[in-house]
């Protein structure tokens, strides 16, 4: 009884971040496990415990990045449990956790209550289980539309099993922006193939838009209104999308695998590859194939990531856009932080700088470590990258 009152304590004890990372770690962990015994690999041979990890990190992260081939070298029960690892990082740890209290029709109690908050990134404790339950109908939705469009290309040209599976894997990969991919080379052998890159490319932004956004946009015939946040996030993703695909087009347009498709499918793979950096992680033109210019471009994007509240990483479009706003306000000499005639609170202005410089550093730790740590082929390394620059900088003094 004594024991059980401590556990009990120790729970109470969790600050929401606590109990959310907490959470996080431990999917990863069991995930990790499970991929690392041999029913998982399609040899049935026992994982590295350091690449399951790592895989099983990269799915609930949704980051997309991999040590092991995903189509080639895990088995049907591996390739299930990397998709179920996308759906709760993308979805959210705590969206599956009360979904299951609902389903057992147990109360949600306050605890659980502020720690939904937090994880929903929303202001009130009111309302937290309803959000819940629309986001998951909603995703299952669009993810189910988007996996029985991927059908129409799929299972002619793979067959029913294998097209059903491959339409619902990337279907889900590609709503919660996570980059897996079972073709083994990403979605390079669907460059001439319009129709699903589009439909990868609306999956993507449905996920990287953020849910409070689509409740917004889905009741805005009865509430008449979008709130703050959803227009931030919309005039800023737009503006994101448009100056990528410019940008790109300029950059890469008739450049290296651009120049050998028609102009339809050069504009496709154009507008793809400035959706797919916010996260996503596909890519239909080889990024060994791109200049410079397109790779940094690639990672401004990447940084950015996607909406508060989606199934998207990065700083965020709404942190970015009040940064941006703050630094325009500053130019213009105004005192206040104002956009669409509203003053945006200064704690929320903080609240980015912080996200910036902490984002930031961890970014410069990384790199540092890495470039200590690991050795890149010369035409990729930084030191390569950092001379071009150097140059750049002496011809333009």
């Amino acid at each position: 009884m004594l024991r059980k009152n401590k556990l009990k304590h120790s729970y109470w004890q969790l600050s929401p971040v606590q109990f959310l990372s907490l959470g996080f770690l431990s999917t990863i962990l069991i995930g990790g496990f499970l991929l690392s015994l041999p029913f998982a690999a399609s040899n049935h041979q026992p994982t590295n415990l350091i690449d399951a990890l790592f895989t099983a990190t990269s799915a609930v992260c949704v980051t997309g990045l991999v040590t092991l081939n995903t189509a080639l070298h895990w088995s049907l029960a591996g390739k299930l449990i990397i998709m179920l690892l996308i759906e709760i990082g993308g979805l959210g740890f705590m969206s599956f956790t009360v979904f299951i209290l609902f389903l057992s029709k147990r109360k949600v109690n306050l605890k659980m209550r502020i720690i939904m908050k937090e994880a929903l990134n929303i202001d009130e404790l009111s309302g937290g289980i309803n959000l819940v339950i629309y986001i998951l109908k909603f995703s299952i939705g669009v993810q189910l539309l988007g996996a029985l469009l991927l059908m129409i290309d799929f299972i002619p040209k793979y067959g029913i099993g294998k097209g059903i599976f491959y339409s619902i894997f990337h279907a889900i990969s590609a709503f919660c922006n996570a980059g897996f991919d079972l073709f083994g080379n990403s979605l390079e052998s669907f460059q001439k193939n319009p129709y699903v890159l589009l439909v990868l490319s609306l999956l993507i932004v449905a996920g990287g838009l953020g849910f409070i956004v689509w409740r917004d946009l889905l009741t805005y015939k009865k509430n008449k209104r979008f709130s703050f946040h959803t227009k931030l996030t919309l005039i800023v993703t737009s503006l994101l999308l448009i100056s990528g695909f410019v940008l790109f087009l300029l950059i890469e347009g008739n450049l290296g695998q651009m120049s050998s498709l028609n102009w339809f499918d050069r504009m496709m793979n154009t507008l793809f590859l400035a959706i797919t950096p916010r996260t996503a992680g596909f890519n239909s033109i080889s990024y060994n194939d791109l200049s410079y210019a397109s790779i940094l471009l690639t990672c401004f994007f990447m940084y950015i990531g996607g909406s508060s509240g989606s199934t998207a990483g990065g700083l965020k479009t709404s942190t970015f856009g009040v940064l941006v706003i703050h630094a325009l306000s500053i130019f213009k000499g105004k005192e206040e932080t104002q956009f669409l005639g509203r003053t945006i609170n200064i704690k929320t202005v903080n609240r980015s700088f912080v996200l910036l410089f902490t984002t930031m550093s961890i970014i410069t730790t990384a790199i540092v470590l890495l470039s200590i740590t690991e050795t890149l082929p010369e035409n990729v390394g930084l030191n390569t990258l950092f001379s071009k620059f150097s140059l750049l900088l002496e011809r333009w003094g």
